[in-house]
């Protein structure tokens, strides 16, 4: 139902996540972010547990595959989840299970991992690790540019409601204020909203 991208700026550190639906308030529930830590967005049947548990196994210095091995062998409805997780150095890790609903799957590029789950098809996920690579400047930015590309490219098959950009690491307003959390949480076209809210919270902002 969902299609999402974590990823680093192995520059400025930050690390963040974009992600849209077709059900209402995705920002509430699938990405998961910690400066100096990593990001995780949790979804198919979302568990949030992925992102809660998954942040603290980064932080015990497990790798994001052996965090996310370590969640799934909890888990007794693995095979309903797609996790994709990114951390502080880099390191990938991502997971489809076999109960997601076509088209669904996972794409590992440079320094990101995006995936989705009830999609258009596989051309959503391509577009958006292709997209990310190719765009320069703010992390958020090429997240941003990354979800619209997914979007163009069918995105949820079922319809748009909600979307979300979370970025963690980079001072957008002052060292008090590191983090940006940008939610569209009922809209018929979230995705071109969400930008037009970026676009806003850089005037605001200051965002550069």
């Amino acid at each position: 139902m969902t299609f999402s991208i974590v990823a680093r700026d192995p520059k400025t550190k930050a690390l963040g996540i974009s992600v849209s639906t077709a059900m209402p308030a995705v920002g509430s529930v699938v990405p998961h972010v910690e400066f100096d830590v990593g990001a995780i967005a949790t979804q198919a049947q979302t568990n949030v547990f992925y992102g809660i548990e998954g942040l603290k196994l980064l932080k015990k210095g497990l790798s994001p595959q052996t965090a996310l091995e370590t969640m799934l062998q909890r888990d007794p409805d693995r095979e309903k989840r797609q996790v994709i997780i990114i951390d502080a150095q880099g390191r990938k890790a991502a997971f489809t299970g076999k109960e997601n609903v076509e088209w669904e799957g996972h794409m590992v590029g440079k320094d990101c991992a995006a995936a989705g789950n009830m999609l258009a098809g596989s051309r959503v996920v391509e577009a958006m690790v292709e997209n990310f690579e190719a765009t320069k400047g703010k992390l958020a930015e090429r997240l941003l540019k990354a979800l619209e590309a997914g979007q163009e490219a069918g995105g949820d098959k079922r319809g748009r409601m909600s979307a979300a950009l979370l970025v963690a690491g980079e001072q957008w307003i002052s060292e008090t204020r590191p983090v940006l959390n940008l939610r569209v949480d009922a809209h018929q076209d979230p995705v071109r909203e969400l930008r037009r809210i970026y676009t806003v919270s850089r005037r605001y902002f200051q965002i550069s």
